[in-house]
């Protein structure tokens, strides 16, 4: 059985888990509107813990690692990979549980949603890193987000993991290179 072959069979069978019980919590999870209290908790922690200097310059970071994230996942969902979204394959879409209103864009190689939350979740976990708590906490909910894009049937396995790989390494580098700015302050 080849990769894509398995990443059908894997999507069909995760997916298809779902019961209408659960849609409303995934629903949830996927908003990104949902998480916002978040980002200003981690925000204010961040300032608390670092001061302005270097709480603007921990969010910028986070600022650009998650336009990278974007506009690597866009250029190749969009421009160099154009693998069909589950939804909106032939193939899959007969066998998918759409739980949104919409399917989304056409291609989803690989997931925007899952980049930006494990790239989050690492950086902050990161630049928390005594904190050893934090980081598992924060990988979970990334995860979590990112499953609830297969749960709600736009996105394949591969797309998630790729997202989720693609994440953690940004957040490396922007961890990096904030940590060469902050230290000068």
């Amino acid at each position: 059985m080849d990769v894509i072959a398995w990443d059908q069979e894997l999507f069909i069978y995760l997916n298809n888990l779902g019961t209408p019980t659960w849609d409303s919590f995934w629903l949830l999870i996927t908003d990104k509107k949902t998480w916002i209290p978040l980002y200003i908790i981690l925000a204010y922690f961040i300032y608390r813990t670092f001061g302005w200097k270097k709480t603007l310059i921990i969010l910028a970071g986070a600022g650009l690692m998650i336009l990278c994230a974007d506009q690597i996942s866009h250029f190749y969902k969009d421009i160099l990979i154009q693998r069909f979204r589950p939804c909106r394959d032939p193939e899959i879409a007969p066998f998918t549980r759409l739980v949104k209103n919409s399917c989304g864009g056409d291609y989803g190689f690989f997931s925007g949603h899952a980049t930006n939350h494990m790239a989050m979740a690492v950086y902050v976990g990161l630049i928390f890193r005594q904190q050893k708590w934090l980081l598992p906490i924060l990988v979970l909910w990334a995860m979590m987000v990112a499953y609830s894009r297969i749960y709600i049937g736009v996105h394949y396995p591969l797309d998630i993991l790729t997202g989720l790989l693609m994440g953690s390494l940004l957040a490396i580098f922007f961890y990096q290179v904030q940590r060469i700015y902050t230290n000068k302050c």
